[in-house]
C-alpha cells in the first residue's frame, strides 16, 4: 500500500507541475500574443466553457470503462496537440480553437485524477477517514510550488515569448505522461450503492442537497475569478511586481498545512461548513487586494489561499464523495469542477476583463466581494439541509 501511495503521490506531483506553469502564465501567454485585458478575459472564459463540457464527456467514459488511466493519458496528449497552433498562429479563430483543445486536456486531468485518488483512499486503510485525500493531495501542491519557483528563478520569465511558456507546459506534460506508467489502475468499483448512500443517478442528477451544494460553491467560486484570471496581470501591469512565479508559489505553499489538517476541520464543521469558511476567506482576500494596492498587500493576501483553496478543495471533494456513488465519481467530480468551479470562472473571466478596462483592478476586487457574501447567505439559508445530509 505504501508503494502504491508513493506512485499516486508522484502522479499528483507531476500533474500539478503542469498547473505550476498554466495557472500563473496562461494569462501572460495570451497577453504576449497581443490580446488586451478584455481579449484575455474572453479567451479565459472560453477556456472555462470548454473545460466544463469536455471533462464531463470524458469523465463519463472513464466511469463506464472503470479505467481512468487512458483518460488521463488522452487528456495530456490533447495539451500537447494544442500548444503548437496556439503560439505559432496568433489569429483569433486559431487561438480560440487551440484554447478549446487545450482546455479539454487541462481541465479533465483533475476530476479524473481526484476520482482515481479517492478510489484508492476508499480501498485502503484510510477508508472512511476524511484526512486521506488531503494527505495525498499535498504532493500536488508541492509539485505546483516547485515548478513555479523554478520558473521564477529564470530571469524575466514573466516577460518570456509565448513559445517559451508553451514549451515549459509541454515539458511538464511529458513528465506527467511518464508518471502514468507507474500509476496503479483504479481499484475495482462497486456496482451498487453502499447502504445509506444514494445511487449514482440520485447523487449526480436528482439529489437536491448535491444541487444546493453546487449552487453555494458556484456563487462562492465566482468571487475567485479575479484571483485566478487576473492576479498575474494585476501584479505586473498595475503594481509592476514581476515575481509572478513566487506569488503563486507562496499561495500554494500555504495550502500544504491546511490540507494536512483539513480532515479534522471538516469532521467538526461538515464539508459545507468548511466551504463556507473558505468562501469568507475569499471575500477577505479580495478586500485586502483593494485596500492595500502594493506588493506587501498582494503578498499578504496570498496567505489567505490556505483557506481559499487548501481548506476548500478537500472539503469540496469530501462533499462530492458523500453525495456521489463511487462508480460515478469521475462524473460527480466533473460536475463539481464544471458547474461549481468552471461556470463561475467563465462568467467571472468574461465580466472581469470588462470591469478592469472600464474601472480598474480595485473596482474588480471590491465588486466581486458581493459573490462571496451571496454564497455565505445561501449557506445560512440551507445550512440545516446540509447538516441533515451529513448525518445520514
Amino acid at each position: 500500500m505504501r508503494e502504491k501511495s508513493r506512485r499516486y503521490s508522484l502522479a499528483y506531483f507531476c500533474l500539478f507541475a503542469i498547473y505550476g506553469v498554466v495557472s500563473p502564465y496562461l494569462q501572460l501567454l495570451l497577453r504576449g500574443l497581443g490580446y488586451g485585458p478584455a481579449g484575455v478575459g474572453l479567451f479565459l472564459a472560453l477556456f472555462e466553457v470548454v473545460g466544463i463540457v469536455g471533462p464531463l464527456a470524458l469523465s463519463r467514459l472513464a466511469d463506464r470503462s472503470g479505467k481512468r488511466k487512458p483518460t488521463l493519458a488522452a487528456s495530456a496528449l490533447a495539451i500537447l496537440v494544442a500548444l503548437p497552433a496556439l503560439v505559432l498562429l496568433p489569429l483569433r479563430l486559431v487561438t480560440g480553437l487551440s484554447i478549446a483543445v487545450f482546455a479539454i486536456g487541462v481541465k479533465t486531468l483533475i476530476p479524473v485524477m481526484d476520482a482515481q485518488g479517492m478510489a484508492f483512499v476508499d480501498a485502503g486503510p484510510e477508508a472512511g477517514k476524511k484526512s486521506g485525500y488531503g494527505a495525498l493531495r499535498v504532493m500536488g501542491s508541492i509539485g505546483f510550488i516547485a515548478t513555479a519557483l523554478v520558473l521564477q528563478f529564470i530571469p524575466g520569465f514573466d516577460r518570456s515569448p509565448p513559445w517559451l511558456i508553451a514549451l515549459c507546459v509541454a515539458a511538464a506534460t511529458l513528465v506527467f505522461l511518464l508518471s502514468l506508467l507507474f500509476l496503479p489502475e483504479s481499484p475495482a468499483l462497486p456496482a451498487t450503492p453502499e447502504p445509506g448512500r444514494k445511487g449514482p443517478r440520485g447523487a449526480t442528477r436528482i439529489d437536491p442537497v448535491f444541487a444546493l451544494g453546487l449552487l453555494v460553491i458556484g456563487v462562492g467560486r465566482f468571487a475567485m475569478a479575479p484571483i485566478n484570471s487576473f492576479i498575474s496581470l494585476y501584479a505586473t501591469e498595475s503594481l509592476h511586481f514581476h515575481a509572478v512565479g513566487a506569488l503563486w508559489a507562496l499561495a500554494s505553499a500555504t495550502e500544504i498545512p491546511l490540507m494536512l489538517v483539513a480532515g479534522s476541520i471538516i469532521a467538526r464543521t461538515g464539508a459545507m461548513g468548511a466551504i463556507a469558511i473558505a468562501t469568507a476567506a475569499v471575500g477577505l482576500r479580495l478586500a485586502v487586494y483593494a485596500i492595500f494596492p502594493s506588493p506587501a498587500g498582494l503578498l499578504s493576501a496570498q496567505l489567505l489561499h490556505a483557506l481559499c483553496y487548501g481548506l476548500f478543495q478537500p472539503a469540496a471533494v469530501t462533499f462530492v464523495a458523500e453525495r456521489v456513488h463511487p462508480s460515478r465519481r469521475s462524473t460527480g467530480m466533473a460536475l463539481y469542477m464544471g458547474l461549481g468551479v468552471g461556470v463561475p470562472a467563465v462568467l467571472g473571466s468574461a465580466l472581469g476583463g470588462f470591469v478592469v478596462e472600464a474601472a480598474g483592478y480595485r473596482a474588480l476586487f471590491l465588486s466581486f466581494i458581493a459573490f462571496s457574501l451571496a454564497s455565505l447567505c445561501l449557506f445560512a439559508v440551507f445550512r440545516k439541509r446540509f447538516s441533515l445530509a451529513a448525518s445520514r
